[in-house]
């Protein structure tokens, strides 16, 4: 296994203290070499990371790794079709032009804007997402929403009766054998912090996104907790399907293919999608909290990455720089 590239760049970024640690895994086929670089935090104390077992706030990852397989499973089972309009389940939805593909591919052109959005409670947040308007670039222009993956969560519910959070724990992460992964972790002590927020109370075991501490379970766009080994059962799956109950193996292929309706807008389900230097197709989705999963099919290579740039104050505009320098040379490497 080469990357050694990749592997300089991670180490800069640690001691840069740019971000306080890494846990990573570079997936060369059959081959995997996974590392932990740094400290857990800084404040109140520095900690050391100790393992490549604790437990990470995912973010955006949450959209690829659970709402994307449940919307799948859905379609494959004929309880909905992906060019559905949107409107067939949240009726109080003005725009019926949207449909569930949009959603997945974030072309719905929905605006989400919602002024003191996060002083509202969860009902009146949803019915404030519902009454939001769309703009001429539906399917024109990809402009990545969390409200689209919202909606997602929604329609899920509406199908099953099911919260979203709820469907992705017995749909994804128990048939997969993600036993550290879950919504709600139990030992707060195994997680990874994240900010600390203006009243000084550090996050740790609890969701920094504020749309999901809202939403709790309805919330399809973040919120998954997880660890470095149950992703890499995650990205293997990814890479060797196996008829395992939740998507087939043909309909994992499609999440390597551009899913916009032009077919050129660079998105699949969820997933962004490109091609590196060489022509090869790659797929690759990040979370705000500093975590994200870049995926080579044909070669079956993947890099999961993991790190609280937002600990102990986001934004952190210098990871930013440093993760596209990052994934290219992955890419590239």
């Amino acid at each position: 296994m080469k990357f050694t590239h990749t592997l300089a760049l991670i180490n800069d970024l640690v001691e840069n203290k740019i971000v306080p640690g890494v846990t990573y895994a570079l997936i060369n086929g059959t081959e995997l070499k996974t590392g932990v670089v740094g400290d857990k935090q800084w404040l109140p104390e520095t900690k050391p990371l100790l393992d490549d077992n604790q437990i990470y706030d995912l973010a955006s990852l949450t959209k690829v790794i659970g709402t994307v397989p449940v919307i799948l499973q859905l379609a494959e089972q004929g309880r909905l079709n992906v060019d559905d309009s949107i409107s067939l389940y949240l009726p109080s939805w003005k725009y019926p032009l949207v449909t569930i593909r949009n959603l997945l591919t974030h072309t719905s052109g929905i605006d989400g804007y919602i002024k003191n959005r996060n002083q509202l409670n969860h009902d009146d947040l949803i019915k404030a997402l519902l009454n939001l308007h769309i703009s001429d670039d539906i399917n024109r222009k990809m402009n990545y929403s969390d409200t689209n993956f919202i909606f997602l969560g929604l329609i899920a519910k509406k199908i099953t009766g099911t919260p979203i959070q709820r469907l992705i724990e017995e749909r994804v992460l128990r048939p997969l054998g993600m036993l550290n992964s879950s919504f709600n972790p139990l030992d707060k002590n195994k997680c990874v912090p994240t900010e600390v927020t203006t009243n000084r109370v550090m996050l740790q075991g609890v969701v920094d996104d504020p749309k999901a501490n809202i939403l709790k379970y309805d919330c399809g766009s973040a919120g998954l907790f997880s660890s470095l080994s149950d992703l890499i059962k995650y990205v293997s799956w990814l890479i060797d399907p196996k008829n395992n109950g939740i998507i087939s193996p043909n309909l994992v292929d499609e999440l390597f293919e551009d899913q916009t309706v032009s077919g050129n807008l660079g998105r699949s389900f969820g997933w962004a999608i490109g091609k590196n230097k060489r022509g090869e197709t790659y797929i690759w989705q990040g979370g705000y909290t500093g975590t994200f999963i870049v995926i080579k099919p044909k070669t079956k290579q993947a890099f999961i990455f993991l790190s609280n740039r937002i600990h102990p104050k986001a934004p952190n505009e210098k990871y930013m720089q440093c993760r596209e320098k990052i994934i290219d040379s992955f890419l590239n490497d």
